[in-house]
């Protein structure tokens, strides 16, 4: 045997501080496809074939046991610290070794000697010792063997799997239980205690499983297989094993080079993805496409430093699992399944071993940093690596462009306007002046005299008619919005914060009397009434608890997009396929305002009330357009044919890189500047109307487009304090639903359990902010708690696919509506 010292990675264009060799162990023959085990002071590994090597690194000293007469093929750490047992195994026999007593034997110049607690078992592939360290589970061939870790007896033999089983864990809070895989493609779930099978899956994948994790924090099987993928399954009493999600680790590194190229970071640094980054798929000439097999997956826990933008410096506990691979380690983020980053053995120029065969890992991270031993691929060597993990991952304040705007967002507005900025101008502006100039709309009564024969009463034809439909103040305080709300007539109470979620099916009605897709749902901000858009052409408005139709409004020649309501619900905004936007009265089912043909290009995708009413927000194509607006509704028996409703086009935005906005979010109920955006490049986008341009892109957000943002914007009236409500922002796509905190814009949860592939199907946010509600082509709803990956509900089989849901801002209450015209309403 032959020891080398420490030796720290240069890594070449790499960060050196991310992973130190710290000894490098030569064998006379190879130890390539075993398993290998590390305590926190301790390394085990098989050297010369049938020699178990101790290595301390606290005194950098080795120890070697013998006891075997084969090549030994497996080697576990028990679970406590004292003692500290090691289990090796190979095909005649099975030892644990008490290591205190081992190493004083070994300085008293004995032989140490361990307990024999198998013989003749077959080919061993996992050891794993049970929690409290009394049984050992043997994975020999196809079967699990239970032995006692303190004498030779044979407790259980768990035979099922039609290939080798290849790892087996305990289940900590579930007495007799442990959860195996194998060669066959599948996990099991057994009672050790009884040698029953609880639970079979189904295959997998098409080709084996190697490793496992169980994760206590979220209670979920984590388990890898020889192509580097992940398969994700919850272990909650109450949800069978149900699929969480699935991860395809080659893809996650190409996108995770694609965020950073595309946010200008240079990769060299720390991380040397050069051939991940380019753009083409075309391999370079000569090269030879690998495999990615899992080897090992370990849970951490770890501190990791942030820095803001003014460079103000915090922590962040994060949890995340380490993967091991042949090529290198890759770190994934536990709460949004996303890659953090990922070290490569062969970018570090310094590092002995390029290709690994087997790894073992520390289980519990030390100021940041883990133990890696590896073996070689190919040579016969074994090194004991030291990993920066806080190094490795990324900061994803550096995963989006900043694009002007240097200071961290905020929802609420921080500042008054600025002088420049789109909204004090559409603020200041008399929209009598500028109508004539305002395409679709005629100019105003020329100040000329006129003689009319019957005395009608005068509207004065000298003075300017008021155009504007709240003071233009353009430096309001927290105050004058607080006086803004309470001038506001309709009453809300505070939206119980503790309430439970309304999964009781209470009633279904049909929206007409033939099926009729349901385009998009909203409550009043009061949650009194309720609007629905239809594919008919026409929006309906009904009471909360669907037992009345308080108006029908027709006119579009189009399915209406998106409906959007006043504060004071007083008006009623509606966009359509047709190219239109209109604006409705409550009281009145003729259109106050109409936006036609000649303006817009393309269907008008969404549209809504923003800055308390001041403005409307619309999205076509690429670009969205902040309107100024005045809305008379006046009775002139002369003049009763004319429109006097007028607009202005105060400013269009047009996102970076898109040819399509597939989604608009912004809060309407108190001063704010922020509008977020999807696009069909799967990038969100924030602006900030006050400074007039983009401020922040988040890339390949998705891996597929985004079809809808929603805020929590919480209760109208809630005396809670706003920004409260209006930290994250959910997006819903094809592969999945995601929460990001609006403060950093990184994603801080992913949501999985079912897919939308057919419909966009819609998402809502509680008010309370404790849950997401979610549609779906499966005929489902399904309703998210905010600290579980998982659904926690599935509300009952509607008749066709759940194209919108939506959350009443006054009531814990759920509205669902389906693509054959059906309205659920659910109750806690």
């Amino acid at each position: 045997m032959e020891s080398d010292g420490d030796r720290r990675s240069s890594g070449g264009n790499c960060n050196p501080d991310a992973v130190c060799e710290k000894h490098l162990f030569k064998s006379k023959l190879s130890e390539s496809l075993v398993q290998l085990a590390c305590s926190h002071h301790h390394c085990a590994f098989p050297l010369n074939h049938n020699e178990l090597c101790i290595w301390n690194t606290a005194t950098a000293q080795p120890l070697c046991l013998s006891g075997h007469h084969y090549s030994i093929s497996a080697v576990s750490f028990g679970s406590n610290t004292s003692p500290l047992l090691v289990c090796s195994a190979s095909r005649e026999r099975v030892i644990v070794w008490n290591l205190d007593d081992c190493a004083q034997k070994a300085q008293e110049g004995l032989t140490p000697q361990g307990i024999v607690i198998g013989t003749l078992l077959g080919m061993v592939l996992y050891v794993r010792f049970s929690p409290d360290d009394q049984q050992v589970a043997v994975c020999a061939g196809n079967q699990i063997y239970m032995l006692s870790a303190k004498n030779k007896a044979v407790l259980a033999e768990l035979n099922g799997h039609l290939a080798p089983v290849t790892a087996a864990e305990f289940c900590t809070w579930e007495k007799s239980m442990i959860i195996s895989v194998s060669e066959d493609r599948t996990f099991k779930v057994w009672d050790y205690s009884t040698g029953q099978l609880i639970y079979q899956s189904a295959v997998l994948t098409a080709f084996p499983l190697l490793s496992l994790l169980i994760d206590e924090e979220n209670k979920q099987i984590i388990t890898g297989c020889a192509e580097g993928q992940l398969w994700i399954f919850s272990l909650v009493s109450d949800h069978n094993y149900r699929y969480v999600t699935h991860i395809n680790l080659k893809k996650e590194q190409e996108r995770f080079c694609n965020k950073m190229c595309k946010s200008g970071k240079e990769i060299g640094k720390g991380l040397n993805t050069s051939k991940l980054c380019k753009t083409n798929n075309r391999r370079p000439e000569g090269s030879v496409e690998t495999s990615l097999p899992i080897l090992l997956i370990e849970h951490y826990d770890f501190l990791v430093c942030f820095h803001n933008e003014e460079n103000i410096s915090s922590a962040l506990n994060t949890s995340h699992f380490l993967i091991a691979s042949s090529t290198g380690l890759l770190i994934i983020d536990l709460a949004n399944f996303e890659l953090e980053g990922f070290l490569t053995y062969k970018d570090y120029s310094d590092l002995s071993i390029q290709f690994a065969g087997s790894c073992a890992l520390t289980r519990k991270a030390i100021n940041g940093r883990v133990l890696c031993l590896i073996t070689s691929m190919f040579e016969d060597m074994i090194a004991v690596l030291e990993v920066n993990l806080a190094a490795l991952v990324r900061t994803h304040q550096s995963d989006f462009l900043r694009c002007g705007n240097e200071n961290s967002l905020s929802v609420i507005a921080r500042c008054s306007l600025l002088t420049n900025s789109p909204l004090g101008k559409g603020l200041k502006k008399n929209l009598k002046e500028s109508s004539s100039k305002t395409p679709g709309v005629k100019s105003t009564v020329k100040d000329q005299p006129l003689v009319f024969h019957n005395k009608i009463k005068s509207s004065g034809y000298t003075a300017a008619p008021q155009m504007t439909m709240f003071s233009s103040n353009n430096n309001l305080k927290k105050k004058d919005v607080s006086k803004w709300k309470a001038s506001c007539k309709c009453k809300n109470k505070d939206y119980p914060l503790e309430s439970y979620p309304p999964i009781k099916y209470e009633k279904e009605i049909s929206v007409t009397c033939k099926p009729t897709p349901v385009c998009c749902i909203q409550y009043s901000g009061d949650g009194d009434m309720l609007a629905c858009g239809l594919s008919d052409k026409t929006v309906l408005v009904f009471d909360s608890n669907l037992t009345d139709t308080h108006n029908v409004f027709s006119g579009h020649d189009g399915a209406v997009n998106s409906v959007g309501w006043s504060h004071d619900k007083k008006w009623l905004v509606s966009a359509s396929e047709d190219r239109t936007l209109r604006v409705w009265s409550i009281c009145n089912n003729k259109p106050a305002l109409i936006l036609g043909k000649e303006i817009f290009h393309k269907a008008v995708r969404f549209a809504q009330f923003y800055f308390m009413d001041t403005f409307i927000l619309l999205c076509c194509g690429a670009e969205f357009h902040l309107l100024s607006f005045h809305l008379d509704t006046t009775k002139d028996d002369l003049k009763r044919y004319k429109n006097r409703s007028v607009y202005k086009l105060v400013q269009k935005f047009s996102m970076a890189s898109t040819t399509e906005i597939t989604s608009l979010s912004a809060v309407n109920d108190f001063y704010s500047y922020i509008v977020l955006t999807a696009g069909s490049n799967r990038a969100l986008e924030v602006f900030d109307l006050n400074a007039g341009h983009s401020t922040a892109v988040i890339p390949e957000a998705h891996t597929r487009s985004v079809h809808q943002i929603c805020q929590n914007k919480g209760s109208s009236f809630s005396t809670q304090q706003p920004e409260a409500y209006n930290l994250f922002m959910t997006t819903a796509a094809g592969d999945g639903i995601k929460l990001w905190d609006l403060r950093t814009l990184r994603c801080e949860r992913r949501f999985e359990g079912h897919r939308s592939c057919c419909y966009p199907c819609g998402i809502a946010v509680s008010p309370c902010g404790r849950f997401i509600a979610s549609g779906s082509d499966d005929k489902y709803a399904y309703i998210y708690e905010m600290r579980s990956s998982t659904f926690s509900h599935r509300l009952g089989a509607h008749t066709d696919s759940v194209i919108s849901v939506t959350f009443s801002p006054s009531s814990p209450q759920l509205t669902t509506a389906t693509l054959d015209g059906k309205l659920r309403l659910f109750l806690p």
